[in-house]
């Protein structure tokens, strides 16, 4: 199966939509994400464009041009209202509840429980 094919499906399950929801919000039919889900038939750009709106990536991805599904900005300005993004990949994490800073000891039993998990799912 494609990469296009299979990041569509994946994200729209991840959605929790159905192929007849994913089909509503882009104005398709049911029939036609099927046939994109199993490589049956190839979405063009403008309908790549509004299945990745519709799920809330980017086109780069559902294409596998990248594997971060998250969208970014690219209009140099930062609208990402001061939350923070965490890269689970990274050894040292910085974390704050309610603004204040945690405790050394409260940060490596979160680091240690995330990697845990992390091993869990490989």
């Amino acid at each position: 199966m494609s990469v296009t094919a299979d990041r569509i499906k994946k994200l729209r399950k991840q959605k929790k939509l159905t192929q007849q929801g994913l089909a509503d919000k882009i104005e398709a039919s049911r029939d036609t994400i099927t046939k994109y889900e199993n490589a049956r038939s190839t979405p063009t750009l403008a309908m790549l464009s509004l299945i990745a709106d519709a799920l809330d990536t980017t086109v780069e991805y559902l294409q596998g041009k990248t594997d971060n599904a998250l969208k970014t900005s690219h209009n140099g300005s930062d609208d990402r209202d001061d939350k923070k993004y965490v890269d689970l990949n990274d050894d040292e994490l910085i974390m704050s509840f309610e603004g204040k800073e945690l405790s050394e000891d409260y940060k490596q039993a979160i680091i240690a429980m995330l990697k845990t998990m992390r091993e869990g799912k490989k």
